[in-house]
């Protein structure tokens, strides 16, 4: 696979989980957050296990218990950026929360840095400064005062980050992005189950009424779009992953105007074309540059 084709599978990804915000709000008028985690993440793993016993068959190495360890760690830090960002969403808007979703495209190159001590190509810093800017001017160019929701999707982008770097490094080594993806899926709907038996109520007729939502959610933006994210990102970079993946807001604003009235003002078609800049930049850049560098 080719970088440019890893980064619209990523794009797909993105398109998918914008959808997923308005599934996510939604849902919430029926099922409480961590019932509507953990249900969906299991219809996730359930979902993605025959591929990943397929992919099983054809795979050169078992994978090893420092791997496993891993999986495990990314699916704590998955688990942590959707309890945050469904729990967020119960006292912010769709909007808001894909606009401060999006700001792991600057935690992404930061944690790079930081504690990987790996420099990003230079392009990264303005595309990301780009996305961020082309993100905020989606909410209008302005964020009422910060709410309890607006603070936990901050804390959600963090727990995105992570997760993006780590899955974007674990699988390069292993090459098992749908063991990788089964397995953090599992995890988090582990936990988000034992925190919902333990301070949620729920009813039959509750989950029936959420199952459109957990169904589309569970299947297309759990299942298909972070094994999009896993795959594209063993051909890609975790900072130019960020970026291709942060037009989730892109496409969660739009729907959010489409689909539950929320309005989108004239500065945020601009937001629009500045992300798509941003990912053009990023994309072509790199590239470019290489192709003049001289031979040695």
């Amino acid at each position: 696979m080719t970088r440019v084709q890893a980064n619209l599978l990523l794009l797909l990804a993105a398109a998918i989980w914008g959808g997923g915000f308005v599934a996510q709000s939604t849902a919430m008028k029926a099922i409480g957050p961590f019932w509507f985690i953990g249900l969906r993440f299991a219809v996730a793993t359930l979902a993605v296990l025959p591929f990943v016993l397929f992919e099983a068959r054809k795979a050169k190495e078992k994978t090893s218990a420092r791997h496993a360890k891993l999986y495990i760690l990314i699916g704590l830090a998955l688990f942590g950026g959707a309890a945050t960002q469904q729990v967020g969403l119960q006292t912010t808007t769709v909007t808001n929360s894909s606009f401060i979703t999006g700001l792991y495209v600057v935690f992404v190159p930061l944690i790079a840095v930081f504690f990987l001590r790996r420099a990003p190509h230079w392009i990264i810093w303005p595309g990301a400064l780009m996305a961020v800017t082309g993100i905020y001017l989606l909410s209008g160019g302005h964020l009422s005062a910060l709410t309890p929701g607006d603070l936990l999707t901050v804390v959600c982008a963090v727990f995105w980050a992570i997760q993006i770097t780590l899955a974007g490094t674990t699988v390069s080594e292993t090459g098992r992005p749908l063991a990788l993806s089964a397995t953090q899926f599992a995890v988090t709907a582990v936990c988000a189950l034992a925190v919902a038996a333990a301070v949620e109520p729920v009813s039959l007729s509750a989950i029936q009424a959420a199952a459109p939502e957990i169904l589309y959610v569970g299947i297309f933006s759990s299942g298909v779009a972070f094994v999009l994210q896993v795959i594209g990102q063993r051909y890609t970079t975790p900072s130019q992953a960020a970026i291709f993946l942060s037009s989730e807001a892109l496409f969660g604003a739009s729907l959010a105007a489409l689909l539950l009235g929320e309005t989108m003002p004239v500065t945020g078609y601009a937001g629009c074309a500045l992300m798509f800049i941003a990912m053009l930049v990023v994309e072509l850049v790199p590239g470019l540059t290489r192709r003049r560098l001289p031979a040695a």
